[in-house]
């Protein structure tokens, strides 16, 4: 079964402020945190359970999926059959979002 994906206005701007600031900064691949985030939501609406189960959040069964070549922190939840987006977090921002 595929999931449908479902963003919250919250990781919509975080993705949004990512991506305007790699297309001024990351000239030589200008697309590749929107290929990686393509890739990245493509293979979760097949395989949700690949993420890492995120303890200390609010919201029961939050997940992380690292994207390694943007060091970004995909955070995510399942619920029914969508899988909602709930946060972009760059991983050099030391602790992980208030979910």
């Amino acid at each position: 079964m595929t999931l449908r994906l479902r963003i919250t206005q919250r990781a919509a701007a975080e993705i949004e402020r990512a991506d305007a600031w790699w297309r001024e900064h990351r000239q030589a691949v200008p697309n590749a945190l929107r290929d990686d985030l393509r890739a990245a939501f493509d293979l979760l609406a097949f395989q949700p359970g690949i993420g890492e189960r995120v303890l200390n959040a609010r919201l029961h069964g939050t997940r992380s999926l690292q994207i390694d070549r943007i060091r970004y922190d995909l955070y995510y939840i399942v619920r029914g059959d969508e899988l909602w987006v709930l946060s972009l977090w760059h991983s050099q921002r030391g602790r992980q979002p208030r979910l």
